[in-house]
């Protein structure tokens, strides 16, 4: 049995936005069947055209989906923007679930804090030394100091994977958006 859960495990604030990705063809280590991957990069695209066309320039919207499961990070200026966003995403086809981390600011913020895509790297690099799991299991996003972790994994990889994130530097916080196999 496969089920989404998505924790938050430590606390901090926001500032930027990165992504480590893997390339366009699925390893042969992928968990997840090529019509998901597929699937996977329809939603994403569908979801920020469909964003940009009912919100223009007023949020700052990132969608990373893994396995039909999607990720709402970013910034909106209301709560009704936020769920407003998710309702746009829930009606994509083939969405199964959806993790909302927008977050309601006013006014602007500046970004100030360590590279997004170096945490992104340092955690990727630290990741690869480690023989716990396969890295081709695990997406990476981090977004202002966030890492956001996604996959098809075992809880020990999970809580592996969790670690090496969470003590990288400039990690401001860790959310687990896993699908657990048992």
């Amino acid at each position: 049995m496969r089920r989404w859960v998505a924790l938050i495990l430590l606390g901090g604030l926001l500032h930027g936005c990165a992504q480590v990705s893997r390339l366009d063809t699925p390893s042969t280590n992928e968990r997840r069947s090529s019509a998901a991957v597929q699937d996977d990069r329809n939603i994403e695209h569908t979801a920020a055209q469909r964003i940009a066309e009912k919100y223009r320039q007023n949020v700052q919207v990132s969608v990373t989906s893994f396995n039909r499961f999607v990720l709402l990070t970013g910034r909106v200026p209301d709560e009704s923007g936020k769920t407003g966003i998710e309702r746009i995403v829930a009606g994509i086809d083939r969405v199964k679930g959806i993790a909302n981390e927008l977050h309601v600011v006013r006014g602007t913020q500046s970004a100030i804090g360590y590279s997004d895509t170096g945490i992104s790297g340092d955690v990727r690099t630290r990741m690869l030394a480690n023989k716990t799991f396969q890295l081709d299991h695990i997406k990476i996003y981090t977004e202002e100091g966030v890492v956001y972790l996604l996959g098809i994994v075992k809880r020990a990889e999970a809580d592996a994977a969790s670690e090496i994130a969470s003590t990288t530097y400039g990690v401001k916080k860790v959310v687990r958006v896993f699908e657990y196999l048992d």
